[in-house]
């Protein structure tokens, strides 16, 4: 965990990262799903299986239950810093994820900002603003923080500094609600009787949104071959869902998707 991701590529080529990724490179393999370093998988995956042409950034996104249902955020640490033409390809790879591995028909998409208003936000975000409102994508304008759980976009794009910052702080609400649970069963029996009665529906209804495991792992949209990122912490249901994401990425051809995509938008909207 402490090694740099591209040393580790140099001094460690037999490890399953290195030859998990090779085998994809050689056609061996259609897909490769890793819980290790996320580092080192994106690192790997960038340099063994190159990017889809037209790319100039990877993304990976991360699903946020709403009211609505679900949200998707990219990019969540692929790249920390980002020009407004790589935001512009997030949206496009996000778009043609969710349509075809969660069904939906024209995903609607808004940008990350300080305040709903076309002029807010910093440089980048203003630059992106205009590349998204003249891509042809669903774009709904700036939505903001207290937006992500309440579902008004199918899809939130931002650089993966942001975006990483909300993902680590949505991981922690699981555990703090499970804390407070605890701290507030051991102050009396009754208490306790109370969170044994409430548990079920809390861990099947409301908490299981919030569990990792349901979604598997994350794609790393962009490279030339499906690579799936799992958690730290995958558990054996966590890992047949990353398992079943890559088939159906294989399946649904979401590269090749994304590649025909780019090349018609991209290089249309600005030069990276």
């Amino acid at each position: 965990m402490k090694d740099s991701p591209t040393e580790s590529l140099k001094t460690k080529p037999n490890s399953s990262i290195s030859v998990g990724l090779d085998l994809v490179k050689q056609k061996k393999a259609d897909a490769f799903i890793s819980a290790g370093n996320t580092g080192a998988v994106m690192t790997a995956s960038i340099l063994k299986l190159g990017r889809i042409k037209g790319v100039g950034r990877p993304t990976i996104g991360s699903l946020f239950p709403t009211d609505k249902g679900k949200t998707m955020v990219f990019d969540v640490g692929a790249s920390v810093d980002c020009k407004a033409v790589h935001l512009l390809e997030f949206a496009i790879m996000g778009s043609i994820f969710m349509k075809n591995v969660h069904n939906m028909d024209n995903p609607s998409i808004g940008l990350l900002s300080v305040g709903e208003e076309k002029s807010k936000g910093d440089n980048l975000t203003i630059e992106t603003y205009e590349l998204l409102e003249k891509s042809g994508l669903n774009f709904k304008g700036n939505v903001e923080g207290r937006d992500v759980l309440r579902g008004k976009v199918d899809i939130i794009v931002c650089d993966g500094f942001v975006g990483n910052v909300i993902l680590k702080f949505a991981e922690s609400v699981l555990d703090v609600m499970k804390s407070k649970f605890k701290t507030y069963a051991e102050k009396s029996f009754f208490h306790k009787i109370w969170v044994g009665l409430m548990y079920g529906t809390l861990k099947n209804v409301v908490l299981k949104d919030f569990d990792y495991q349901e979604y598997g792992g994350v794609p790393l949209l962009g490279v030339d071959g499906v690579s799936i990122i799992g958690h730290g912490k995958s558990s054996p249901i966590a890992i047949k869902n990353m398992i079943y994401k890559a088939e159906e990425m294989v399946r649904k051809e979401v590269n090749e998707k994304i590649r025909i995509e780019l090349s018609n938008k991209v290089k249309d909207s600005a030069v990276g």
